[in-house]
């Protein structure tokens, strides 16, 4: 894994404005990396960005934290000394277990989120159309992948639903199963707000943002193709939409029973704000169903206990694969010594024959089979000690003796 490296800021040491700014929409990413790739050569490299964090995990032998970062910064018209303090740099020794523990949902804000994945596929997908993909980052990438599904299959970790979105959502599918084009209305876009929105993407419902900044509702609407309203029609939204969800800053309600009359209605209205942003007296009115944060987060929290139980497994699972998958890059490593060691032998064999110029063409042929295996039979046991040299970190020892014993250096130098 050597040269193998990572930078990258997240939710963990990052606020949300500064995420946002370096945030990469699919366009963006396939832009910077086409530029990270002609501007420093790099042949592997993967962007994953989302809005918890965004991350760049590439293959170089020169350490070019300082210079991505410039890059970034350059891409996103900022100044990069206000970005520097927020990225966590990881090592060719760490960087392929954050990438492990990140595509499980280990390092989620929602542990175990299960979007990540697919956000990490997508992400991986990309590398692969633009060339950025070498034989090391597809064998890590399915390595991860066979991981995750043994996540699934043997852990708890993806079992409930562990976030306040996702169990409104949840809230939402239950409430809107059995009306006609349901209508849901998103009422503040901050990051519960899009949280919330990410969760809603696959809902066939007619869906309405609204914000107090018009343009980052246009922006979001624009992407997924839905409608936007301005906050001063926000009475006419309320009334229109089967399903009102609010994650807004407020130091009052801004939702009330005032807001509907006396006939009976049929309505699910879920408060992620914190203050409130819905009265309580909505509880008064006649076919409304109101949900707080309390309430939705009473619903997460046996499923985070639930999960948590499940991170020794999944860490014991991250380890078995890492373990083999450094193994196969060791081995890949080993393997121009085992090929030069089989010319090597191959060469004395042909010498060998071509001493016996009297033999029969049917002579000849035999002494190829035979020969032939024997050098397969001569050739197997240094292969498995160095196999097995590779598990125990020994290798380059190894890789040593055989070529001093064989001179493969010179031998190759010679062949060429």
């Amino acid at each position: 894994m050597e040269g193998f490296k990572a930078l990258g800021l997240s939710y963990k040491n990052a606020p949300i404005e500064v995420r946002e700014k370096v945030a990469f929409t699919e366009v963006e990413a396939s832009q910077f990396l086409t530029k990270l790739k002609e501007t420093f050569l790099i042949e592997e490299a993967v962007l994953i960005s989302t809005c918890n964090r965004t991350e760049l995990y590439y293959t170089a032998q020169d350490n070019l934290e300082p210079e991505i970062i410039g890059l970034i910064a350059a891409h996103k018209a900022l100044p990069s000394d206000q970005l520097t303090e927020y990225f966590n740099l990881y090592d060719s020794s760490s960087a392929s277990k954050h990438l492990f523990r990140v595509s499980l949902g280990l390092e989620s804000q929602v542990l175990g989120d299960i979007q990540i994945s697919n956000q990490v596929k997508r992400a991986y997908q990309q590398s692969a159309d633009l060339n950025l993909a070498g034989p090391h980052l597809h064998r890590l990438m399915h390595t991860i992948f066979f991981a995750n599904k043994r996540v699934v299959q043997e852990t708890s970790l993806q079992d409930g639903t562990a976030s306040i979105a996702s169990v409104a959502v949840d809230l939402i599918k239950g409430f809107v199963g059995n009306i006609e084009n349901p209508r849901i209305a998103l009422i503040g876009l901050g990051e519960i707000g899009q949280n919330v929105l990410e969760n809603l993407n696959k809902e066939e419902a007619a869906i309405t943002l609204v914000n107090r900044t018009k343009s980052t509702a246009e922006k979001l609407a624009n992407e997924r193709n839905i409608a936007v309203c301005d906050m001063t029609d926000l009475s006419k939204v309320v009334l229109e939409n089967d399903v009102i969800i609010t994650a807004v800053t407020t130091s009052a309600p801004i939702i009330s029973a005032a807001d509907f009359d006396s006939k009976l209605v049929h309505k699910l209205m879920i408060d992620l704000s914190v203050p409130r942003s819905m009265d309580a007296d909505l509880e008064s009115v006649p076919g409304l169903s109101l949900y707080n944060v309390d309430q939705l987060t009473e619903r997460t929290l046996k499923a985070r206990e639930l999960r948590e139980q499940a991170i020794p497994e999944v860490s014991k699972i991250i380890e078995e694969e890492l373990t083999g998958f450094i193994s196969w890059k060791s081995e890949m490593g080993v393997s121009p010594t085992i090929q030069r060691l089989k010319n090597a032998l191959d060469q004395i064999r042909k010498e060998e024959l071509s001493r016996h110029k009297k033999l029969s063409e049917k002579e000849m042929e035999l002494l190829e089979v035979v020969t032939k295996s024997m050098i397969q039979k001569v050739i197997k046991l240094p292969v498995l000690q160095l196999k097995a040299a590779c598990k125990r970190g020994e290798a380059e020892t190894l890789v040593g003796v055989l070529n001093d014993l064989f001179n493969l250096d010179s031998a190759e130098v010679e062949k060429k």
